[in-house]
């Protein structure tokens, strides 16, 4: 009876364990780029999920990350400002205003804003954000130009478009 127990027990530990390793296979960012009529700016909001952002930091820089801690979001600033841009017709990078970020335990949300332009000033996005670290990583944006929601997918093999 003993050993019919314990069988029991590392099968359940087996199954446990591999459902932990297949809990999250879909690594996914959601970025909404809308326009702000009242300030005539381009507001940009990112969506990750945060055990996906937290691994990337950890494994770029070997620690562990507290991104309510100003230096650390800084850390993390700095690599969403290389990994995502907009760009003007003349192919120069549009100047992002960094607002800030929130995090919560699913997920951790970015504030940028292109002031005072609308987004059909906007000749190509750049979104490379995890894709870069995650193999499988599918980044959507949705945009709403003219009422019209259109999106964009970006992932290793396609990470600059045009909108």
């Amino acid at each position: 009876m003993a050993l019919h127990r314990l069988k029991f027990a590392v099968a359940a530990a087996l199954v446990c364990v591999s459902a932990a390793a297949h809990a999250h296979r879909y690594h996914a960012g959601i970025t909404d780029l809308s326009f702000n009529a009242r300030t005539g700016s381009t507001e940009i909001v990112h969506t990750y999920m945060l055990h996906d952002v937290e691994a990337l930091l950890s494994n770029l820089y070997q620690r562990q990350f507290d991104l309510q801690d100003p230096e650390d979001e800084a850390i993390l600033r700095k690599y969403i400002e290389q990994q995502f841009y907009l760009l003007a017709p003349d192919k120069s990078r549009l100047p992002l205003r960094w607002i800030g970020v929130t995090v919560d335990p699913q997920s951790v949300t970015i504030y940028q804003e292109l002031e005072g332009t609308p987004p059909e000033k906007i000749a190509a996005i750049h979104d490379e954000v995890l894709i870069d670290f995650l193999p499988d990583q599918v980044n959507t944006i949705n945009m709403a130009p003219g009422g019209t929601v259109r999106s964009l997918t970006f992932q290793r093999a396609s990470v600059r478009q045009s909108p």
